[in-house]
């Protein structure tokens, strides 16, 4: 805030005894300022700190933790990213197939999870493409935390595609 600013807030008595030239009451409006400075170079900057895409490296973990994404924090950290921009959506679908495919696609970047609901009564099976056959670990504690409680759930990794499409 520049003494100007701050000046127009001093009562009516302050701002007539400031007049023209250096006085006591200018150069403290002007320290005032000064000191003022750093702490609104922050706050004009704060939406980026809230921002996943335009977070600080140090601060994605954190705010995965704020939108209960733990679960993920063993993503690559563009995934991460992705996540957190998508957790408003992802909650929105929270055990359902839909939801959980959706969040095992951003989590590994890989798109063709399925989901099938229809194996038995509280039971899915999973089905993970064969490019993301590695980040299994990760794929089944998604799996763990983001199925309902009641249901149990199986995983099959589908077989890479050979070279001559069979």
């Amino acid at each position: 805030m520049r003494s100007s600013e701050i000046q127009r807030l001093l009562p009516g008595v302050f701002q007539r005894s400031l007049g023209e030239g250096a006085t006591p009451l200018s150069a403290a409006l002007e320290a005032m300022s000064a000191l003022q400075a750093p702490s609104e170079a922050v706050l004009q900057g704060l939406d980026a700190a809230f921002d996943p895409r335009r977070t600080p490296e140090r601060f994605v973990p954190l705010l995965a933790r704020w939108m209960d994404l733990e679960v993920a924090l063993g993503a690559e950290p563009g995934r991460l990213r992705e996540l957190i921009a998508a957790a408003f959506d992802l909650a929105q679908w929270r055990g359902t197939a839909r939801g959980l495919a959706r969040f095992l696609e951003i989590a590994t970047g890989v798109a063709g999870f399925q989901v099938d609901e229809r194996v038995r009564p509280f039971h899915v099976r999973v089905t993970v493409p064969a490019a993301a056959a590695g980040l299994r670990p990760l794929v089944e504690q998604i799996v763990e935390r983001e199925k309902p409680a009641s249901v149990t759930y199986e995983l099959t990794v589908q077989r890479p595609q050979s070279p001559g499409g069979e």
